[in-house]
């Protein structure tokens, strides 16, 4: 394949979807993939993912080697998460710092980065069914990050004290999500 002929492609992956695109566990046929969404082709590789349950912009290649830049780069991620409870100062200073957090049984330092609450953000109706009023307030908050272990962003809100209910990443690098749509899909010319 050469230079000019490989894809991009951005993607606003909805909450339920696996970040890949076929699966060997035995209960995946019971699963919804990414060739579901969009008529990718051969060869699509999604960079990086999303867990099951989070929501938000994910970018997909046909070139291996833009997929190895952006996953092992400095780029930085941006994650709104909605929050069990009014996330407190002292919460997001703690998060900023970097918290200790599981990884395979491991325990994990996350590295600096940062955060701030933010204002309930204008995002399409979710796709899985959030707590209601009757189980307390809850609140958004935005983090910045230039690692991604696996589920991190929900193990660190947990970790001072905020369980995460909805998670969107809505930025890669210079990569935003914008108008897109939950299960939408557009090419774009070039990732880096």
């Amino acid at each position: 394949m050469t230079e000019t002929s490989h894809q991009h492609f951005k993607l606003y992956k909805p909450s339920g979807v696996i970040s890949q695109f076929v699966s060997q566990q035995k209960k995946a046929h019971k699963k919804q993939f990414l060739g579901s969404l969009y008529p990718f082709p051969k060869d699509t590789m999604s960079i990086g993912r999303l867990d099951e349950k989070s929501e938000g912009l994910l970018l997909l290649t046909t070139d291996g080697t833009v997929s190895y830049a952006i996953n092992n780069g400095p780029f930085e991620k941006e994650y709104w998460a909605q929050v069990s409870g009014l996330i407190t100062s002292e919460a997001i200073k703690e998060l900023e710092q970097g918290v200790e957090i599981g990884i395979h049984g491991k325990k994990y330092m996350t590295k600096q980065c940062t955060a701030k609450k933010l204002d309930t953000p204008t995002l399409p109706e979710a796709q899985h069914k959030l707590p209601d009023d009757r189980h307390g307030p809850t609140s958004w908050v935005a983090i910045n990050l230039t690692e991604g272990k696996f589920r991190q962003v929900r193990k660190m809100t947990a970790a001072v004290g905020f369980p995460t209910l909805r998670l969107v990443r809505v930025r890669i690098g210079s990569h935003v999500l914008g108008n897109l749509q939950p299960g939408e899909a557009v090419a774009v010319p070039k990732l880096v």
